[in-house]
């Protein structure tokens, strides 16, 4: 395989012909036109399930586990640790101890205020064209987020620098399979996070034109995304505030906690019209109890508590139902996913968010260290399990490592060959007359092949998926194109696809209108820290 050609941030000759393009340079030949990494790749579409639910658990299991969250929120309640949040609940008629901040809710009432969220619903971002459905048979892919380092295999692991965060934006950009940002595909260290959001928000607005998620970490920063997304979709804040065109995610303290930041970020989106997804962070021997059906009956009461918060916020607002149970290796503590477990978690998550008719949320994950085997198996085992159980949005579809403390570029290529087979799977199979072949079969009889019937020379083009990253030679030929392994050509492509990724237009006096903003927030300060 040819050496890796690093120069600062900048992009490498390797190509995924490997040693024997690089032979044919040597000698003074020209290689052909290299094709664009991405020419064949799966259309943007709206994809929708096409198989029917897995129900690991009958009607009768799932009205245990709802009795058991009810009783829960009933009897053992929930703290929120918001005073505005607390306000809201006690005027709605909550149970509300205010000096421990534990919430009680009766269970018609929870019942009574989740029935106003909408079990459907779109998102609009800057280009209409990307929006998304979420609900129903509708399901939607977003890159890794949140992690605090990056890695590929020229420069190894390492802190996440804004060129990364860029970078991996540009790749989610470029695949048709990625339709949703989930947030910050690795955090931009080198930004001081006071200003952070702001430039962060500038690079996912400019560089991609897909649906946006903004942080609930305190008011600023989800206040300024907000507007930043108003100024860029051209809106004024009526038509702003009148469907989603953003969401933000937060995750409950589990157990039975929810902070003030993260409740006080949801209370604001929910004001101003926002989608909220409510992830409950349970993770089963850890932070839930040991057994599946307790982790969830514990992820559904606290879920369902913010809920019902942001229902009496603004009634109708549009949430989704968060599921994130997986379990913890016993041994030594350090969080499992892609377990037999976070399958049946994600599979009994998709029936009580179906009970209560709203959207689910999953996640690809995976607690691998490098780009291997044990990567891929874990994250096809989430992937099952999200896709099986119908997840409308699937955060860290594409790049997630080490239990999301990194984001990979080799993995986000492998990923996305995997997300393509996902969405071609969930094409409908076409049964007509000419598809059944039965002249074909005819004319080929018991003594002759496919390979030069009409049939097949009609159709071989489009007949089956191509893959963008799979290597189908034989050994021979492999070996002799220089023996480069998936992750070593998921190497080249991720620069290929860097080097022809192609940036989404923005109106110039947009453009200009969100500098000032976020000039105008940097001179002012910004969020404020603690450092």
């Amino acid at each position: 395989m040819s050496e890796s050609n690093i120069e600062g941030d900048g992009a490498t000759e390797l190509t995924l012909d490997g040693e024997k393009r690089s032979r044919r340079r040597r000698r003074g030949g020209e290689a052909a036109p290299k094709k664009p990494f991405l020419a064949e790749q799966l259309p943007w579409h709206a994809a929708t399930y096409l198989d029917d639910p897995t129900q690991p658990i009958d009607p009768d299991g799932v009205e245990a586990i709802h009795d058991a969250s009810m009783r829960v929120l009933e009897e053992i309640g929930i703290l929120f640790l918001n005073d505005d949040a607390l306000k809201v609940l006690d005027v709605a008629g909550c149970d509300v101890d205010w000096d421990s901040k534990r919430v009680r809710m009766d269970r018609d009432f929870v019942m009574e205020a989740v029935s106003h969220a909408p079990s459907q619903f779109t998102i609009t971002p800057r280009n209409p064209e990307r929006q998304i459905t979420v609900g129903g048979r509708h399901f939607h892919f977003g890159q890794v987020a949140s992690a605090p380092n990056v890695m590929d295999l020229d420069r190894g692991r390492r802190v996440g620098t804004r060129r990364d965060f860029q970078d991996l934006l540009r790749l989610s950009q470029a695949y048709n399979c990625i339709t949703m940002n989930s947030g910050y595909p690795v955090e931009p260290i080198d930004i001081h996070a006071s200003t952070r959001h702001l430039d962060a928000h500038y690079d996912i607005l400019t560089l991609t034109d897909k649906v946006l998620h903004a942080y609930s970490l305190g008011p600023e920063r989800i206040e300024d995304v907000m507007e930043m997304t108003r100024i860029a979709a051209g809106l004024n804040k009526d038509e702003f505030e009148a469907r989603p065109h953003m969401y933000t995610n937060i995750n409950s303290s589990s157990p039975l906690k929810h902070d003030w930041p993260m409740l006080d970020g949801a209370m604001r989106a929910a004001r101003r019209g926002q989608a909220v997804v409510i992830s409950p962070f349970t993770l089963a021997g850890a932070m839930a109890p040991v057994t599946i059906a307790g982790a969830v009956t514990q992820q559904n009461a606290e879920g369902l508590a913010a809920i019902a918060l942001l229902q009496h916020v603004r009634k109708g607002t549009p949430v989704v139902y968060g599921a994130f149970t997986s379990n913890v290796d016993m041994k030594t503590g350090a969080p499992a996913f892609g377990t037999p477990e976070y399958v049946r978690a994600m599979q009994m998550s998709g029936q009580m968010a179906r009970r209560y008719g709203v959207p689910l949320r999953a996640s690809n994950a995976n607690a691998s260290n490098a780009p291997d085997a044990q990567a891929m198996w874990e994250s096809v085992f989430s992937l099952q399990g999200a896709c099986s159980g119908h997840a409308n949005i699937i955060y860290h579809a594409a790049g997630w490592m080490e239990g999301g403390l990194s984001a990979s570029f080799e993995k986000f290529i492998i990923d996305c060959e995997t997300l393509q087979q996902i969405l071609y799977t969930n094409q409908p199979v076409p049964i007509s007359a000419d598809d059944l072949a039965v002249e074909a079969i005819a004319e080929v009889g018991p003594f002759g092949h496919f390979f030069g019937a009409d049939h097949t020379q009609s159709r071989y083009r489009d007949a089956f998926y191509a893959p963008l990253l799979s290597d189908w030679r034989n050994y021979e030929a492999w070996e002799e194109a220089g023996a480069v392994w998936t992750h070593q050509r998921a190497n080249a492509a991720w620069k290929q696809v860097l080097a022809e990724y192609e940036q989404p237009p923005i109106d110039p006096a947009i453009d200009e209108e969100l500098c000032a903003f976020v000039d105008r927030r940097r001179a002012e300060g910004g969020a404020p820290t603690d450092f």
